[in-house]
């Protein structure tokens, strides 16, 4: 090989190894090295020691080592924050999460049992919430006859026929997965709200 074009090859290895190393206290010996570290702050964790793990610059107050993940801007410096006004928690502490599949309706309707303690304040909850969610299409009085109702038709009224006979697992099962024309709302409503809307649908059962 042509000696200057050795020396070309000797300098661009060089080079390729010097870019290799890193500034502070990091060797470079990671590649992508943010893929391992997050530079967000990861909400389920919480290392409130700045000199934890290797240190990647040294230069500024603010600088800190690789491990460190606090959010210095919250109180405490606390990653995780209060859920913002009427997030709806997948999973709840009273309730476990539900898994009867959408198709499973007769399943549901026969082994499904509420599991809150009945009484005339879930009563009342469920008044609230039933107006909040299924008035405009099943009525006050659960007979069909919402606004949204009357414009869908064949809203069935709660007291008539078979449907005054259905058990509350048929309704949380409805509730959650939908039927017909009636769209899920498991993603809009909570588990243990969904059992007090049952409470006091049934209510509206009885003629």
């Amino acid at each position: 090989m042509d000696n200057k074009y050795f020396g070309y090859f000797i300098s661009l290895i060089v080079f390729a190894i010097a870019g290799c190393s890193a500034e502070g206290g990091d060797p470079g010996y990671e590649y992508a090295p943010q893929m391992y570290h997050s530079v967000p702050y990861e909400p389920l964790t919480q290392i409130t020691d700045k000199d934890a793990g290797e240190w990647l610059t040294s230069t500024d107050e603010e600088d800190h080592a690789e491990f460190y993940n606090s959010n210095p801007y919250n109180p405490y410096n606390m990653n995780e924050r209060v859920p913002p006004a009427h997030t709806v928690r997948r999973t709840g502490n009273e309730v476990l999460p539900y898994r009867i599949h959408k198709d499973s309706l007769d399943y549901a309707a026969r082994v499904l049992k509420n599991p809150l303690d009945s009484s005339a304040a879930m009563v009342e909850a469920g008044k609230e919430l039933y107006a909040y969610y299924c008035q405009h299409c099943h009525g006050g009085a659960g007979q069909g006859d919402g606004l949204v109702g009357v414009v869908y038709k064949g809203v069935p009224a709660y007291n008539a026929g078979r449907v005054a006979e259905l058990s509350g697992g048929h309704i949380f099962h409805v509730i959650t997965h939908g039927k017909g024309r009636m769209g899920p709302h498991g993603s809009q409503i909570d588990i243990e709200d969904r059992w007090k809307i049952v409470e006091y649908v049934q209510t509206l059962q009885k003629p």
